[in-house]
């Protein structure tokens, strides 16, 4: 059986779609089949960081109620094989049904996929329920700031609540110049938020790059942020590899 993971943040812009798709895309490349599912419902990007911006003819929404299946729904990716995309519905999650339907629908990919990463919406909320009710473990985007940190474990609370017993941390779009003028540490952030540190992701302009030219970032070269996030996807799969903090 697969492994369910949610991908979550406090509040946007912390990185956290671009995360979902670099981990699913490195998790790809490693040999195991990934389906990446953008469960941001009415604020839809994975889409973008995948470079299948209008690819997708059905969504989440569109297998939940019945009107086609999963094999019609998921799209595979044109350069990465064995990485999949299952893209979520112009309108966000209002009902119970549709929110039970989602967790339906991830419990059942885990017979599937080897990985199932879940975009989720940023912050809390049903969207944001749904998508880790049938989580088996959950990632924290978070920047470093104090602002982010505080609603990140916020976030980190609620899916203990939920059951999502084992929350892991990656601290994104670093930059230690920063770091070292607010007088700010990694560890600061680890403590703060309360999730155990899976990896560090430096502020990288092959990031802003690939996104603009809506190409998946782990086709890019010498990228400094891909290199932490093949790390990250590597102690994902079990791998024991150290953190890189210089």
């Amino acid at each position: 059986m697969g492994k369910a993971i949610v991908i979550a943040s406090g509040k946007g812009g912390t990185g956290k779609t671009t995360a979902t798709a670099a981990l699913s895309s490195c998790l790809a490349l490693a040999g195991k089949t990934v389906l990446c599912i953008d469960a941001d419902a009415g604020l839809k990007n994975l889409d973008l960081c995948l470079g299948l911006s209008d690819k997708a003819v059905f969504d989440f929404g569109d297998v939940i109620s019945g009107r086609c299946g999963l094999e019609d729904a998921v799209i595979p990716h044109p350069q990465l094989p064995r990485l999949f995309f299952l893209t979520a519905p112009v309108d966000p999650i209002t009902s119970a049904e549709e929110a039970e339907g989602l967790t339906r629908l991830i419990r059942f990919t885990r017979d599937i996929f080897d990985y199932c990463l879940i975009d989720s919406p940023a912050g809390l909320g049903s969207g944001f329920t749904a998508a880790a009710a049938a989580a088996d473990c959950a990632v924290i985007v978070s920047a470093s700031d104090p602002s982010s940190c505080r609603d990140s474990a916020r976030v980190v609370m609620e899916l203990r609540d939920m059951g999502v017993a084992d929350v892991r941390l990656v601290v994104n779009r670093v930059h230690k110049g920063i770091l070292s003028r607010t007088k700010q540490t990694i560890d600061d952030a680890v403590d703060s938020i309360g999730a155990r540190l899976l990896g560090i992701v430096p502020e990288d302009k092959h990031v802003i790059l690939a996104a603009a030219a809506q190409q998946p970032l782990a086709l890019s070269k010498n990228s400094d942020a891909l290199s932490a996030f093949e790390r990250i996807a590597r102690r994902m799969d079990g791998e024991k590899v150290p953190i890189l903090t210089k």
